[in-house]
């Protein structure tokens, strides 16, 4: 399984490079499908995700699509993540994209299709991969989905937690000596990595590739 776990998408040169290197193709051979689901129930102002998309055509890819999971029926969005070279997993509501990850369908047809495809995480679409979605650090850290009271497991495709938007001016608590607080007694490895980084995912191999700042606890 291949994974490019971001923040904020390809904010950078190393970070499509890095994308590059796992695809295995050159840019103007790689097909995307950019799967927004996440972003669609958070209202406000989107300059983020029409900044990711922007980053995606800078590099001059085959094709991107854009196909919604929550929106249509599987007969639509299968065919076209066959065919494709990269799942782009948009950011936004993690809770949201992971309860449509399973009533779609999709979480079960993902270890297949990750045989051969990429997964490329933007911040929601990076955190789904862990083994639950931390409520805990979603309330305390981001200041999100104050309004839940279970937990809900996550794809498990890692065996780490991912914490996306270092040092970013719009989480006033994602600073590392909040985040070393609010982890304190976690046993599992966590990363916490700005908007100029990632992490690269081979199986169980991971490298970290930045431009910017991050940070590993356990």
């Amino acid at each position: 399984m291949k994974l490019l776990l971001t923040s904020s998408g390809l904010t950078n040169q190393s970070l499509a490079n890095a994308m590059f290197d796992l695809v295995g193709k050159k840019p103007e051979d790689i097909a995307v499908v950019v799967i927004p689901t996440a972003a669609t129930i958070v209202t406000g102002d989107k300059s983020w995700f029409i900044n990711d998309l922007l980053n995606l055509k800078k590099q001059n890819f085959k094709s991107i699509e854009i196909m919604d999971i929550s929106a249509v029926d599987p007969s639509i969005w299968k065919p076209c993540f066959q065919a494709a070279d990269v799942l782009f997993f948009e950011g936004g509501d993690t809770f949201h994209l992971m309860e449509w990850l399973n009533q779609s369908g999709l979480s079960e047809e993902l270890p297949e299709l990750l045989k051969t495809k990429v997964w490329v995480g933007v911040s929601a679409g990076s955190m789904v991969t862990n083994k639950t979605l931390l409520l805990n650090i979603a309330q305390s850290v981001y200041g999100e989905d104050l309004e839940r009271t279970e937990e809900m497991p996550g794809l498990n495709f890692v065996n780490f937690y991912f914490l996306p938007h270092l040092n970013s001016p719009d989480f006033p608590n994602l600073r590392e000596d909040f985040i070393r607080h609010a982890c304190k007694g976690m046993t599992e490895k966590i990363f916490a990595l700005d908007d100029q980084s990632a992490l690269k995912v081979i199986n169980e191999k991971v490298e970290v590739i930045s431009e910017g700042a991050w940070f590993a606890i356990n």
